[in-house]
């Protein structure tokens, strides 16, 4: 009986014939034609001084990241434009005025720009505005409660409408747009419904509420001081989280960058508070609104939460797979965005001193999702920050303001503001697009 072996000897000259291989390095995947290799531009500014700035400024225009340059330049065209045909655009009492009137529609699109991080919209923000608007003159006037506790109740409507959004979006699984269009006409009516047949409320001019935005700290050292502080705590963040960075062995900025840009955010600061101590004072809105504004920001940015709703963003698989509670992510957004508008429906009716049956309606939720687009935040999600909402509000408001003082119908303002809507959504699709044949996206 024979047996398949293979002898010692055989067994012996193939291991000498067949060395022990190492494995073959795998090599890197070639770049996309036209890529463009990204620098961290702190090491870019240490290698080459400021130079480095625009070597760092070329990649990013190759990129197609433009950041918020379209919408600084186009600030710049608008007033210029504005002054050159009337004297008293640029006079610090119609830019002080402007600053009041666009914290309400600001606020508005602070929340907006949560939403549109996820890659989502909402419709429904312009009613919830009304609502927080006449529940607290409901409770307050005609009911007698306490203006304080009235106005915490507007807000807090804002967030639960907003949860109940939410709720329908994420668990449910109904398209947003569906949802927040449903939320438009139901809290439309509501609104109606407990103004009643007079349609208007009047609010108490010396109130919590008309306070808001008829305000100002006429003592000059307020805005002064504003400055002073804002400057402050800018160059202790930086040059704190230099220290960090340089501790942990990452790329930091120089010194000298710091110092540079503390001292731009100085020369805009002092100019903004000139300008207000020429005319009533430190407006309270504004405040509150920067205020605002420096919150959401260091939540969006330097948190863990910031980092989910950005994660959400870019692919709701791939977060759901590294663990993030979407579902809860999704609701907390639109919750925050009711929260936002209920608060901007009160600035809305400070400013006209009452609360009435026209509120939240006309171009009002087009203008917060305008400001929203215009000032940066991409309609495809993923990529904002919440100072979106000041540039782009800023925008829209300088436009009204400056055809008004022409004289120039209200028509004539929607389709202007719609091509400046249309132009930012065309920059942002082909600077996706561009990001995208870049290898950046």
């Amino acid at each position: 009986m024979s047996t398949d072996k293979t002898s010692p000897s055989l067994a012996k000259s193939t291991d000498a014939q067949v060395p022990a291989q190492a494995p073959a390095p795998v090599d890197a995947p070639p770049a996309a034609d036209g890529a463009v290799t990204a620098v961290d531009p702190r090491l870019l500014v240490r290698e080459q001084g400021f130079a480095g700035y625009l070597t760092e400024f070329k990649r990013k225009i190759r990129a197609g990241d433009l950041g918020s340059i379209p919408v600084v330049i186009g600030l710049v065209v608008i007033w210029a434009t504005f002054q050159s045909l009337n004297s008293n655009f640029l006079t610090a009492g119609n830019l002080s005025d402007i600053s009041v009137a666009m914290v309400g529609t600001g606020m508005i699109s602070v929340g907006i720009v949560f939403v549109l991080l996820l890659g989502e919209i909402d419709l429904s923000v312009g009613s919830v505005s009304g609502v927080s608007g006449a529940i607290v003159a409901v409770l307050s006037v005609t009911h007698g409660m306490n203006e304080w506790l009235a106005l915490l109740v507007a807000i807090l409507s804002g967030t639960v409408i907003g949860a109940i959004h939410g709720f329908f979006f994420a668990r449910v699984g109904a398209p947003a747009f569906a949802v927040t269009l449903a939320g438009l006409l139901f809290w439309s009516g509501f609104m109606l419904q407990i103004l009643g047949s007079n349609g208007t409320i009047n609010l108490d001019a010396d109130g919590v509420v008309a306070q808001l935005t008829s305000y100002y700290f006429t003592d000059v050292a307020a805005a002064y001081g504003l400055a002073v502080v804002a400057v402050a705590a800018y160059f202790l963040t930086a040059f704190l989280d230099n220290r960090r960075r340089e501790a942990a062995g990452v790329p930091s900025r120089p010194l000298s960058e710091i110092l540079l840009r503390t001292g731009l955010l100085a020369v805009l600061s002092f100019g903004v508070a000139i300008l207000y101590n020429q005319y009533k004072g430190l407006p309270l809105a504004v405040v509150i609104f920067l205020l605002v504004l420096v919150v959401t920001d260091f939540v969006l940015r330097r948190t863990s939460y910031g980092r989910k709703v950005f994660a959400l963003g870019g692919s709701v698989e791939a977060s759901r797979r590294a663990g993030i509670n979407v579902t809860l992510i999704r609701i907390s957004v639109f919750s925050i965005a009711g929260t936002f508008a209920a608060v901007g429906g009160l600035f809305i009716a400070s400013k006209i001193a009452s609360a009435n049956q026209g509120a939240g309606s006309g171009d009002l939720l087009m203008n917060a999702i305008a400001a929203a687009v215009i000032g940066g935040t991409s309609l495809f999600g993923g990529r904002g920050r919440t100072w979106n909402a000041l540039l782009g509000v800023l925008v829209i408001v300088s436009i009204q303001y400056g055809l008004a003082l022409q004289g120039i119908a209200s028509a004539i303002q929607f389709m202007i503001t719609g091509a400046v809507l249309l132009a930012t959504v065309v920059i942002d699709a082909v600077t996706r697009k561009t990001q995208k044949t870049a290898g950046r996206a």
